[in-house]
């Protein structure tokens, strides 16, 4: 018998959401599978990582505060430029790197919230959307620095633990992203099964009545972009330790177009809707640039629209519906 929330305590409740479930622990275990059966794909397995990761970033705003932005790569790009120049001309260490990455991303989205928990809607879609490309157009304007749009090169990372090189092959690289991919993971499946993460569910649900049991809307709000840009700056991090180069596109629009529809795809507010968006993203962008480079978009156009007509929460929403309904009758 499941435990809701409307039957036990908020204790008992974010107690049963926090128990691990078998099948999250066979996906898990099948992030290992591309070592063995796609040891070939290992590059593209790393750059899934990656987009899992910056996915889960907007999940938390987006998904569980119903914050949409439209200019979240601003972090994420942030994240890899800072990691790049700070391997480049201070220190190759990837661990230094990212958490100097993350921090400084965090440190901007937290000066940022306060402008984001002001507005809802349409408005706050267009200010996401007009920081990202302020965000994007100084990154190209400060080519001493970022080399603008030839990209910033000449990044040098330092082996794991003096150990692991980053190999062309893509084995250290995938290795590293699904470790900090999992380990971000375990900090945001704790916050969102905690107190503050069912205040940002209510606050999702009605921004205004919140305040009234205690819940101050604005504040939650703000605690939760920080994180979120924090995350994304790590997932920067990630890929520009991971290829050694960052381009100016890790910072643009497409770039916060293409998570929306990983999250869309998945399926918002439920943690592993991101990563499952952004395989599906990921590998059908692979095969179908392969196929039709200059046509891949419209048939991603394609899967977006049937998506959301056929299953209006995500894949894993709707998937969810089928096994209610099922276990029902």
């Amino acid at each position: 018998m499941s435990v809701s929330a409307q039957t036990t305590t908020p204790q008992q409740y974010l107690a049963a959401r926090g128990r691990w479930h078998p099948l999250e622990i066979v996906f898990w275990l099948a992030t290992l599978t591309p070592y063995f059966l796609f040891p070939d794909y290992l590059s593209l397995a790393s750059q899934i990582a990656v987009a899992a990761l910056f996915a889960l970033s907007l999940d938390l705003i987006l998904g569980y505060a119903g914050v949409v932005s439209l200019g979240h790569a601003a972090f994420f790009g942030l994240g890899a430029y800072t990691a790049g120049i700070f391997s480049k001309y201070v220190w190759g260490d990837v661990f230094s790197g990212l958490i100097v990455a993350g921090l400084l991303a965090a440190a901007v989205g937290w000066a940022s919230s306060f402008i984001i928990a002001r507005f809802r809607h349409l408005t706050l879609i267009m200010i996401t959307l007009g920081l990202g490309l302020l965000l994007a157009e100084a990154a190209n304007r400060a080519h001493w620095l970022t080399g603008g749009s030839d990209g910033l090169q000449g990044i040098a990372i330092s082996p794991i633990f003096g150990v692991f090189n980053f190999d062309l092959y893509g084995k250290t690289a995938y290795g590293y992203s699904l470790a900090v991919l999992f380990v971000m993971f375990l900090a945001a499946r704790r916050l969102v099964n905690s107190p503050f993460g069912l205040a940002l569910r209510g606050i999702r649900e009605n921004f205004v009545r919140m305040p009234a049991i205690g819940a101050e809307s604005r504040a939650h709000i703000r605690t939760a972009y920080t994180i979120a840009a924090g995350m994304a700056g790590i997932a920067g991090a990630v890929i520009a330790q991971t290829t050694q180069t960052v381009a100016l596109e890790a910072i643009g629009f497409q770039r916060s177009a293409d998570v929306l529809v990983m999250l869309v795809l998945g399926g918002a507010g439920r943690l592993y809707g991101g990563l499952v968006g952004s395989i599906i993203f990921m590998v059908a962008r692979d095969q179908l640039s392969g196929m039709a480079p200059q046509y891949w978009y419209f048939w991603i156009g394609v899967l977006l629209i049937t998506v959301v007509m056929v299953l209006p929460n995500g894949i894993l929403g709707g998937l969810s519906q089928l096994w209610s309904r099922w276990r029902k009758s």
